[in-house]
């Protein structure tokens, strides 16, 4: 099939593969699908959301050894360079902060934080403990990352701040490719999303922007579209609602320019759903 860069398409997956997970005396195959080889992946990824550790009544603690274990069984196979955990960390109390950051601490690669709407402390306070503050970027080689805030202190919805954004996609331009993440959606597509149409326009004259990220809508764990923008979901990793499975995306970016991202329910070893962007 012949497509534009910036055209959006399902990839098709035909040959069954079999990927290693837990602790490398088991594995599991996925429905059927095949990968790039691992040879041609420049950059990998993954992004978890929604861990609310600390939530009453859920079983945050072993929600959450069990996705660090899944998330180290992704390192220790195809690799990932960095996991991004996009948002409500913690569940409202400060308490639990420190005792989920250093859960975290043994994932096998690096991670970067965002602030979600539970994550309920100042700036000053979420500086001190994750070494970053509320908006931010970082680079990898030749692709650009931004990190927006969008709740205040108390957990009130807000949109980022709008000159730190504008400044961040600009230096980010010549970036081979660009990806965002922020906890809520810029737009009303959801129940739970917020509108924040200055920020969107941004977001779709940015030429190289190949993906934004969010988590808080623990029911969604597909793609939406905005303007040729594409806007990526991945469930929940702990929380009392949501999707009936508890899973992560994987986003590859390929030395041909491709970006491939997967939504995984790791529990049944299932390829939720598939994308290519090019």
């Amino acid at each position: 099939m012949s497509v534009s860069r910036r055209t959006f398409i399902e990839l098709s997956f035909k040959t069954a593969a079999v990927i290693s997970v837990a602790n490398g005396l088991s594995s599991f195959s996925a429905e059927s699908f095949t990968l790039p080889v691992k040879e041609s992946i420049k950059l990998r990824f993954a992004i978890a959301s929604d861990g609310h550790y600390g939530q009453q009544g859920t079983a945050y603690k072993s929600m959450h050894e069990e996705m660090l274990k899944w998330l180290n069984a992704e390192s220790k196979g195809r690799g990932l360079d960095f996991t991004m955990i996009n948002g409500d960390i913690f569940h409202n109390d400060l308490v639990f902060q420190e005792e989920v950051k250093t859960l975290w601490q043994r994932l096998a690669m690096p991670f970067y934080v965002s602030h979600g709407n539970h994550d309920n402390c100042t700036e000053a306070v979420w500086i001190n403990s994750w070494n970053s503050p509320w908006h931010y970027t970082f680079e990898h080689n030749d692709t650009g990352f931004i990190v927006l805030n969008t709740a205040d202190e108390k957990g009130t919805y807000i949109c980022p701040d709008m000159a730190f954004a504008k400044q961040a996609l600009q230096k980010m331009k010549d970036k081979q490719q660009l990806f965002v993440f922020m906890h809520i959606t810029p737009l009303t597509w959801t129940k739970n999303g917020i509108d924040c149409a200055e920020l969107v326009e941004y977001f779709t004259g940015q030429q190289n922007l190949k993906a934004v990220f969010h988590g808080h809508d623990h029911d969604q764990d597909a793609m939406k579209e905005q303007h040729g923008k594409f806007y990526f979901f991945d469930a929940h990793i702990a929380g009392n609602w949501g999707t009936d499975y508890r899973g992560y995306r994987i986003v590859e970016v390929l030395k041909s320019g491709e970006v491939i991202t997967y939504q995984m329910n790791p529990l049944n070893g299932i390829q939720v759903n598939n994308n290519r962007i090019e």
